[in-house]
């Protein structure tokens, strides 16, 4: 939530968009409407507002969310995504793709900006005070409050980091006073660009794979930002990769801090291709649990990639290196098939016809099941192990007293875990994917999976490396249950946890399927059978020996 100066700002920031007597050129701050994407969509085909809007055609479950931030909606005149009030989300997303709707790239309910204002090509004096924009003028910089439950925030490290580069700020422009002043919320370094210009030919090679190149250096938080051309289609000829459609697979490391998230983050980014390799308003689909509050502001949105990575709260680079595999089209079918499904996906979210599962519907799981539903069967892994589960419930149904603490380790041990770890769901679907082009992959594929290995131009690596702050160093995320118990403490009272408050789900904006209040079992369907073998065996044996007795 927007609190404090940040909402105060964001109000001034509001009112003074369409105010153009300010001291510095008026091309130098725009509206984040104003040219350029969010995502596939050109982002003046949409509206700046708050979730507070009450006349606004939009997902009213959705702006409740964002009812003290700044949102984007799409313009009255452009069609918005749907969704089925009696089928649940998977089944939805596959009746769509099945129909002639998903010809059509239908427009998101809403995307989270954040910030009213962009400001782009500037530079920060060496006090971090003042940004200089491309013409030569001064603006007075200040930064948004760190959120109270935020552990760390922007300090010197971060302006030393920041102060020789060429920056894009998201932010409030307040043009009061004798020298006008931008708030910063989101601090994008553009040397972070993926050229083609600049790419050679970088293979996985001998023993490389994608994990290797995760857990490389610890994860690499204090590498250089990189780009790697793993395969193109036409290699040696000249590339012009500009406004083609581009799919992210993204994949956030471990939190030093935290030792409930070393299982990483995994979300989707879909876009184009920009001039100089500019990714920053590629959009990122990304899930949260929305029952709760964030301790950094993240809410579970579609969201720009600068808003995703550098918000100067909620932004992964504060917190953890990130790694990316970038697929470039040559026909955008594919990536707005994706964006369709998932914006249907929110919708569904949203309104809480289902609701965020640690095991069996986080980041990784949901993002990967529309994958799923258009038809890119991704390899699986398998579960963690069936009789460690069944073992490890019995274990901790009796250690803690408690079923709901058995049934908790038993779904993440029985879960498959492309859906279960970020870290494998990006190691599959980006191995996958890189089978499909090089035509290796043995399978009879789907017209989906045809499409991917018809499509793809070009697939790029990136890392991305933390921003330094006050926040102690990432690490790579894990790729197995038995890691992540490796890197946890054995006395459960030694982790390092990041309490959060609840967010109840308004009753009144529950309608359809969100009314269904879901049934799950503290004892699993295996389990339940077992202890029923085992009673009907007891009483078997107990009434044969009664039987026997004279």
């Amino acid at each position: 939530m927007v609190k404090g100066k940040l909402a105060q700002a964001v109000c001034l920031g509001l009112m003074a968009g369409s105010m153009s007597s300010f001291a510095a050129p008026a091309t130098a701050v725009k509206n984040a409407t104003d040219g350029g994407y969010f995502g596939l969509f050109p982002a003046n085909n949409f509206l700046e507002t708050n979730g507070s809007c009450t006349d606004c055609v939009s997902l009213k479950q959705g702006l409740w969310y964002f009812r003290d931030d700044v949102v984007a909606l799409p313009k009255p005149v452009f069609p918005i995504a749907g969704f089925s009030k009696t089928a649940r989300q998977d089944a939805d997303v596959r009746e769509w793709y099945q129909s002639s709707a998903a010809k059509q790239l239908d427009y998101p309910a809403l995307i989270w900006l954040g910030s009213p204002n962009v400001i782009d090509s500037v530079t920060m004096t060496a006090d971090g005070k003042q940004i200089k924009t491309a013409d030569g003028d001064l603006m007075n910089l200040q930064l948004v409050s760190k959120i109270a439950t935020n552990r760390s925030f922007y300090d010197a490290s971060s302006l030393e980091y920041f102060k020789s580069r060429p920056l894009k700020l998201r932010g409030v422009y307040m043009p009061n006073g004798p020298q006008p002043t931008f708030v910063a919320r989101t601090v994008w370094p553009k040397d972070f660009a993926i050229d083609q210009s600049k790419l050679t030919d970088a293979p996985l090679a001998g023993k490389e794979s994608l994990v290797s190149f995760v857990q490389a250096d610890d994860g690499g938080a204090k590498d250089q930002f990189s780009t790697r051309l793993l395969w193109e289609r036409h290699p040696g000829q000249v590339r012009n990769w500009q406004d083609k459609a581009v799919l992210g697979i993204m994949l956030n490391g471990g939190q030093g801090d935290d030792d409930e998230s070393l299982g990483g983050h995994f979300a989707v980014a879909t876009g184009r291709y920009q001039q100089n390799g500019d990714w920053s308003d590629w959009m990122v689909n990304s899930f949260y649990n929305l029952d709760s509050f964030s301790e950094k502001g993240i809410t579970a949105s579609m969201t720009p990639m600068d808003n995703y990575l550098m918000d100067l709260n909620s932004g992964q680079q504060y917190y953890r290196p990130s790694y990316m595999l970038v697929a470039v089209l040559n026909d955008a079918r594919t990536v707005q098939a994706y964006q369709g499904g998932i914006e249907r996906t929110y919708n569904h979210f949203y309104r809480h016809d289902f609701t965020y599962q640690h095991a069996s519907a986080n980041c990784a799981g949901i993002s990967m099941d529309v994958f799923e539903d258009l038809g890119w069967h991704i390899p699986e892994r398998g579960p963690t192990g069936h009789l460690k589960a069944i073992g490890a419930y019995g274990y901790l149904a009796v250690k803690d007293k408690s079923l709901a603490s058995g049934r908790k380790i038993y779904d993440y041990l029985s879960e498959e875990q492309t859906r279960l770890l970020p870290a494998v769901a990006f190691d599959a679907a980006g191995q996958d994917l890189i089978d499909l082009v090089q035509k290796k992959s043995d399978r009879s594929l789907t017209s989906y999976e045809q499409q991917l290995r018809d499509d793809v131009e070009a697939l790029v690596l990136v890392r991305i490396p933390q921003v330094p702050s006050s926040r102690v160093l990432g690490a790579n995320p894990v790729f197995s249950f038995d890691e992540y118990m490796k890197r946890t403490p054995a006395d459960h009272s030694k982790w390092k946890i990041v309490p959060v408050d609840p967010r109840p789900f308004p009753r009144e904006l529950r309608d359809g399927l969100a009314l269904e209040e879901p049934m799950k079992s503290s004892v699993p369907g295996p389990i339940a059978a077992i202890i029923t073998i085992l009673v009907l065996g007891v009483g078997y044996m107990m009434r044969k020996r009664l039987q026997k007795r004279p």
